[in-house]
């Protein structure tokens, strides 16, 4: 039984039009009952913690009360970060600059804040780095994060007064990634979003998924053009094809032909290591998604997600047995 705190939460808050929309939407592409969707929604809302956009996206309208159950709703995972992270420390994940702080010893790059009081260091950043990543401070999905010349500008002076003029952001070091990674798309760091859980001091790794950019685009991201697969959390390999936001499957990737099915990482044990030291480091925030990169010296960190999505690891497309990943999050919910 769904949280009945978020269930009449959810009721206040609820667009009721958009929901409408969502029913009618359903009851053109199955043809089953307004009345009989309305209803089942409402069901899938008490029992599962499922909004209508999870109904949707989970087709939990052709799912048994037993297959529904095993799908880690939108309800069930607020419901996760609420029991394991500690809002008044999930300000040092939100911040680029705090989290870096922190994490440094598993970022394995060079890094510098833009602002005033920073412009010594700033320039010895670009001294040292003729191409670098422009990243915002408090950004998220990728949104904002640009590849940069240092020839763009009319010197590093320039480039400096140009980038703290503007909104927060940092300098980061580009990644040199792993020749085996990059074969897959090289425009981009193709990362693997961990989700570990840390209960009674023990981390756990709970699942893994392989984040691949797209289109000529210098990010993974899957709300920005990239396409994800699912990886075994034990050995690395990636279990299934890829799939983007527009559904479209990839047995290879579409740019340079390699197989995405079966890729094995390197250094996985390495990287999940890393993970389960990372996942100690705040005691107060237990449940997280890490991006981690895979470098020619090793993996690393990108960054920490405080409020770990819940809706690419169990896409219709990667659950054929119609099984979601919620057994797996279960012993710690």
């Amino acid at each position: 039984m769904a949280n009945i705190g978020y269930v009449l939460r959810r009721l206040l808050d609820m667009n009721y039009k958009a929901m409408w929309n969502m029913v009618s939407y359903l009851h053109k592409k199955t043809g089953k009952s307004r009345l009989w969707l309305l209803k089942d929604m409402k069901d899938c809302a008490v029992k599962y913690g499922a909004g209508y956009m999870d109904y949707n996206l989970f087709e939990m309208y052709d799912l048994t009360d037993a297959q529904r159950d095993t799908y880690l709703t939108r309800g069930r995972n607020n419901a996760l970060i609420k029991k394991y992270n500690d809002q008044s420390y999930v300000h040092i994940f939100n911040n680029k600059d705090e989290f870096n702080e922190l994490f440094e010893e598993f970022l394995h790059r060079d890094w510098v804040l833009v602002k005033p009081q920073n412009k010594e260091k700033v320039l010895s950043f670009l001294a040292k780095h003729d191409r670098f990543m422009v990243k915002p401070l408090d950004g998220c999905c990728g949104k904002g994060v640009e590849l940069v010349e240092l020839s763009s500008y009319a010197s590093p002076e320039a480039a400096f007064d140009a980038l703290v003029s503007g909104d927060p952001v940092e300098l980061e070091e580009l990644i040199v990634q792993h020749p085996q990674v990059s074969s897959v798309y090289p425009d981009s760091i193709n990362t693997v979003r961990t989700v570990s859980i840390t209960k009674d001091g023990v981390p756990h790794i709970i699942c893994t998924y392989f984040r691949i950019g797209n289109g000529g685009r210098h990010v993974d991201n899957f709300n920005s053009g990239g396409m994800v697969a699912p990886v075994d959390e034990v050995t690395g390999i990636v279990k299934d094809r890829a799939i983007d936001k527009n559904k479209t499957l990839y047995e290879n990737h579409p740019q340079t032909g390699t197989p995405i099915k079966g890729f094995q990482f390197p250094d996985w044990d390495k990287a999940m290591d890393m993970v389960k030291q990372a996942a100690t480091r705040v005691s107060q925030v237990g449940y997280v998604g890490w991006d981690v990169a895979f470098g020619v010296d090793g993996p690393m960190l990108v960054e920490g997600n405080n409020f770990p999505g819940h809706d690419i690891y169990q896409l219709p497309e990667h659950t054929p047995d119609k099984i979601g990943v919620y057994p797996k999050f279960r012993p710690y919910a």
